[in-house]
């Protein structure tokens, strides 16, 4: 369902950008990488995703392109796999 909005109507909206990581045997220990993601502003979920990251307003798709790159840095040499989905919900 599209919604058109009035210019008096504001939308509010919440960006998330969900994580999951796949951990290798050779690899961090889990909760050093947990700890890391941490300081990045993430948080552990239970459910589909193992963290989340909520954006404040006015983030953009090239913000999270940035973060991205920002995630990939922190885990860099951890061998460790991770999937990201940023949904504007």
């Amino acid at each position: 369902n599209k919604r058109i909005y009035s210019v008096r109507e504001s939308r509010t909206h919440t960006m998330r950008t969900y994580l999951d990581v796949t951990f290798s045997s050779e690899g961090a220990k889990p909760s050093e990488i947990i700890n890391r993601l941490r300081s990045l502003g993430f948080k552990p979920v239970i459910g589909e995703h193992d963290m989340v990251y909520e954006w404040g307003n006015n983030a953009s798709a090239e913000d999270s392109i940035w973060f991205a790159d920002k995630i990939q840095a922190t885990l860099e040499g951890f061998n460790i796999l991770f999937h990201i989905e940023t949904v504007d919900e």
